[in-house]
Protein backbone atom coordinates (compact mmCIF):
# COMPACT_ATOMS: atom_id res chain seq x y z
CA UNK A 1 0.00 0.00 0.00
CA UNK A 2 1.45 3.39 -1.14
CA UNK A 3 1.59 6.66 0.24
CA UNK A 4 0.69 6.09 3.39
CA UNK A 5 1.44 6.54 6.75
CA UNK A 6 2.92 4.10 9.29
CA UNK A 7 1.35 4.20 12.59
CA UNK A 8 3.69 4.65 15.64
CA UNK A 9 1.77 2.39 17.89
CA UNK A 10 1.76 -0.78 15.38
CA UNK A 11 2.85 -0.31 12.20
CA UNK A 12 -0.05 -0.69 10.44
CA UNK A 13 -0.83 1.69 7.51
CA UNK A 14 -2.73 5.23 7.96
CA UNK A 15 -4.82 7.36 5.58
CA UNK A 16 -6.66 10.39 5.00
CA UNK A 17 -10.64 9.97 5.06
CA UNK A 18 -10.38 12.29 1.26
CA UNK A 19 -8.13 9.50 0.15
CA UNK A 20 -9.89 6.20 1.26
CA UNK A 21 -12.75 7.69 -0.34
CA UNK A 22 -10.82 8.29 -3.82
CA UNK A 23 -9.45 5.22 -3.71
CA UNK A 24 -11.56 2.82 -1.59
CA UNK A 25 -12.28 -0.36 -3.56
CA UNK A 26 -8.48 -0.75 -4.55
CA UNK A 27 -8.10 -0.10 -1.41
CA UNK A 28 -10.59 -2.64 -0.10
CA UNK A 29 -8.95 -5.17 -3.15
CA UNK A 30 -5.27 -4.41 -1.48
CA UNK A 31 -7.18 -5.36 2.41
CA UNK A 32 -7.91 -8.47 1.18
CA UNK A 33 -5.24 -10.03 -0.54
CA UNK A 34 -2.56 -9.13 1.93
CA UNK A 35 -4.37 -9.88 5.01
CA UNK A 36 -3.07 -6.52 6.31
CA UNK A 37 -5.70 -4.01 8.33
CA UNK A 38 -5.57 -0.14 7.37
CA UNK A 39 -6.69 2.73 9.47
CA UNK A 40 -8.47 5.76 8.02
CA UNK A 41 -7.99 9.10 9.62
CA UNK A 42 -9.79 12.04 9.97
CA UNK A 43 -8.27 15.41 10.67
CA UNK A 44 -5.33 13.95 11.40
CA UNK A 45 -7.50 11.33 14.19
CA UNK A 46 -7.82 7.58 13.80
CA UNK A 47 -11.52 6.95 12.82
CA UNK A 48 -12.48 3.50 11.79
CA UNK A 49 -9.90 0.55 11.20
CA UNK A 50 -10.79 -1.54 7.59
CA UNK A 51 -8.97 -5.49 8.24
CA UNK A 52 -10.26 -8.38 6.01
CA UNK A 53 -12.77 -10.94 6.38
CA UNK A 54 -12.56 -13.54 8.41
CA UNK A 55 -15.19 -16.39 8.65
CA UNK A 56 -15.97 -17.62 11.98
CA UNK A 57 -16.28 -21.12 12.36
CA UNK A 58 -19.37 -23.17 13.09
CA UNK A 59 -17.91 -25.15 15.53
CA UNK A 60 -15.46 -24.25 18.78
CA UNK A 61 -14.22 -28.06 18.31
CA UNK A 62 -10.70 -27.76 16.82
CA UNK A 63 -10.88 -23.95 16.75
CA UNK A 64 -7.31 -24.17 19.22
CA UNK A 65 -5.90 -26.81 16.69
CA UNK A 66 -1.89 -26.21 16.50
CA UNK A 67 -1.97 -23.63 19.44
CA UNK A 68 -2.24 -25.76 22.30
CA UNK A 69 0.72 -28.17 23.42
CA UNK A 70 0.46 -31.06 25.65
CA UNK A 71 3.61 -31.64 27.37
CA UNK A 72 4.15 -34.62 29.60
CA UNK A 73 1.89 -37.71 30.31
CA UNK A 74 -1.88 -37.08 31.14
CA UNK A 75 -3.41 -40.04 31.93
CA UNK A 76 -0.74 -41.19 34.52
CA UNK A 77 -1.37 -40.13 37.91
CA UNK A 78 0.96 -37.96 39.70
CA UNK A 79 3.36 -39.23 42.44
CA UNK A 80 1.09 -36.21 44.67
CA UNK A 81 -0.93 -37.02 47.64
CA UNK A 82 -3.71 -35.19 48.41
CA UNK A 83 -5.21 -34.13 52.14
CA UNK A 84 -9.16 -33.52 52.06
CA UNK A 85 -10.29 -31.29 54.36
CA UNK A 86 -13.74 -32.30 56.06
Amino acid sequence: MKNMNTDKTGGRHTIKASEFKAKCLKLMDEVANTGEGLIVSKNGKPVVRIVPYRNKPTSLFGIDKHKIRILGDIIEPLDVEWEAVS
